[in-house]
């Protein structure tokens, strides 16, 4: 128990920021396209409570930090978007799409940052009373680069109901990205399938590996 809420401890504040920041780079793209649905739902806000999923953002991540998964994943409520709302409806959902993974990989920058920043500075790890707090720390922000590029790949699938699946929608011609869109039903049992064959390792693998040595570089992967 005490090493569950220490991962959990660890793992919270960058599961968060990772799922709720992901759906707010899409509310506030759509609306800068013409769609206000999710400022007016009171979802272009930070503050987790709006965002939460009891099962997405709670349970499931819970029982896979208690069952000591291999990995960790998180979603929050999904934003609500319009997309008859925005000026090129087909056009644009592909802008509205890409903006969760863009903002995953850019807080996967910044917590890149920031962790190679605290590494290197001697000041803060020469004071021994402070390094009670810096070890979790450190911990906190490699989790904070992991999971954010874990959610960008996983949800660049293309695959609806995934982003990706609503990315290549909207590059489709109109016939062919109307029957692309009738998968979206089943597209909770494909990437269930996926995962029970091993096959989504193979297909998330690649870019995860690409994403973690581009932040971490070698030595921060161990």
């Amino acid at each position: 128990m005490v090493s569950f809420i220490q991962q959990l401890s660890i793992m919270a504040i960058p599961l968060l920021l990772a799922v709720i920041i992901h759906e707010v780079a899409h509310g506030w793209v759509a609306e800068k396209l013409g769609d206000p649905t999710a400022r007016l739902s009171g979802r272009l806000t930070f503050n987790p409570l709006p965002h939460i999923d009891p099962i997405g953002s709670v349970l499931i991540p819970a029982v896979l930090i208690l069952t000591h998964s291999p990995f960790l994943f998180g979603y929050a409520k999904p934003v609500p978007v319009n997309f008859h709302n925005l000026r090129r409806p087909k056009q644009d959902m592909v802008w509205v799409a890409a903006a969760g993974a863009a903002a995953n990989l850019l807080l996967a920058f910044g917590f890149s940052l920031l962790l190679r920043g605290l590494i290197v500075s001697d000041a803060l790890w020469g004071i021994p009373s402070l390094r009670y707090v810096l070890q979790p720390l450190l911990l906190m922000l490699r989790f904070g680069v992991v999971i954010n590029c874990a959610l960008a790949v996983f949800n660049l699938i293309p695959l609806p109901p995934l982003d990706g699946g609503r990315i290549l929608t909207g590059l489709l011609p109109w016939k062919a990205a109307y029957s692309y869109s009738k998968l979206e039903p089943y597209g909770f049992f494909i990437l269930l399938g996926l995962l029970l064959t091993r096959l989504l390792d193979w297909i998330v693998g690649p870019p995860m590996a690409f994403l973690l040595r581009l932040f971490l570089g070698e030595t921060l992967l161990m």
